[in-house]
């Protein structure tokens, strides 16, 4: 109490003199200072929702690494996304996603879309920098102002996806970009989150490879709105594609059904019907739909912070309590709900002692 009675009358102080308090509570910033960095938003917003590359370039870097500056580039751009069709391109290693992603460009080009693609890369061992494989790949659009390119280093994200894609997708749809394409680092039985960020999914396969029997296991086709044999030039190629459709028609379909094509991308065949098959979906279907809706997407990347945060704490932990605790989940003395429970009150408790 005594500290908020000191906040307040601070607070009327600083007023009176002309200056805000920052939202600590604990800092003051001159009525002029807050004017210039209003300014500054007003320009950086300007900047952004005119396509300014290297501005883009600049808030998407903020927005990855949460530097300072990250939330001006949100409060810029808060109320402009909503416009791009996002799609996402997902597949195991190998099956020629970058190719087939770097064709896809080329056709959504000839169709008069400006284009950016976020490439999520597996890390480096080193720096834990994205290893840029994909943005060579598809060097041949470098050239093109109405392409733009950006790696993301997965950093270990289980998921295929770094945990600031969703707000990076944000920033290039404010830009203007009229398809953002998603490419994943790969897929397995855990990595289907893509489905919360991008509208149409394009679930990419290569023949031979037992592909289409991992996606009946891992629930891959239920979250595949477009199937793509990749690599047509193999023989098995149509009788992948075959397998696919059988497995489909066993699944319950309610509304669109997803299409099954075969694609050949270093010579682009195949390519334009993976296109307007992605169109035919952002037609058919509502993007705010379920949990693609910007409110229920930010709920879960909140609640994938509070976890994170949590494990972290947690795992800080030590001290005769917490392994008095483990010892009672050793003995059967106590279920890990319930110790979970208290391990949770506990942070909350330490919190609050701070």
């Amino acid at each position: 109490m005594r500290k908020k009675m000191k906040t307040n009358a601070s607070t009327l102080s600083a007023s009176k003199a002309g200056s805000t308090v920052s939202s600590t509570g604990s800092s003051f910033v001159p009525a002029s200072v807050s004017s210039s960095v209003a300014q500054g938003e007003q320009a950086l917003r300007k900047r952004l929702l005119s396509g300014h590359r290297n501005t883009l370039a600049r808030a998407i870097t903020l927005i990855e690494n949460e530097a300072p500056g990250a939330l001006e580039v949100m409060r810029a751009i808060f109320g402009h996304p909503g416009r791009a069709m996002v799609v996402g391109v997902t597949g195991a290693p190998g099956v020629g996603k970058s190719t087939l992603v770097s064709a896809y460009i080329g056709e959504l080009r000839r169709r008069g879309h400006r284009v950016a693609v976020i490439a999520v890369d597996p890390s480096s061992p080193v720096s834990g920098g994205a290893i840029l494989g994909d943005r060579v790949r598809m060097g041949a659009h470098a050239g093109d102002e109405g392409v733009f390119v950006r790696s993301l280093s997965s950093r270990g994200h289980s998921g295929g996806l770094t945990r600031m894609t969703a707000r990076v997708v944000d920033v290039m749809d404010a830009a203007g970009m009229d398809v953002i394409v998603l490419e994943t680092v790969g897929i397995g039985q855990l990595e289907i989150e893509v489905a919360d960020i991008a509208h149409t999914k394009v679930v990419v396969m290569a023949p031979g490879m037992g592909d289409e029997i991992q996606a009946i296991k891992a629930g891959i086709l239920e979250i595949a709105d477009v199937l793509v044999v990749n690599k047509g030039d193999n023989p098995l190629a149509m009788q992948t594609a075959q397998q696919l459709r059988d497995a489909l028609a066993l699944t319950p379909q309610s509304g669109w059904r997803p299409p099954v094509l075969v694609t050949t991308a270093p010579e682009g065949l195949g390519v334009p019907e993976m296109a307007d098959a992605v169109e035919a979906h952002a037609r058919e279907t509502s993007p705010r739909e379920g949990s693609r809706t910007p409110r229920e997407r930010m709920r879960k990347l909140l609640g994938a912070a509070v976890a994170r945060q949590a494990r972290e704490r947690v795992a800080a932990l030590k001290g005769a309590d917490f392994d008095a605790l483990c010892d009672a989940l050793l003995r059967g003395d106590v279920d890990f709900s319930t110790a979970a429970g208290e391990v949770l009150a506990g942070l909350g408790g330490a919190e609050t002692e701070e």
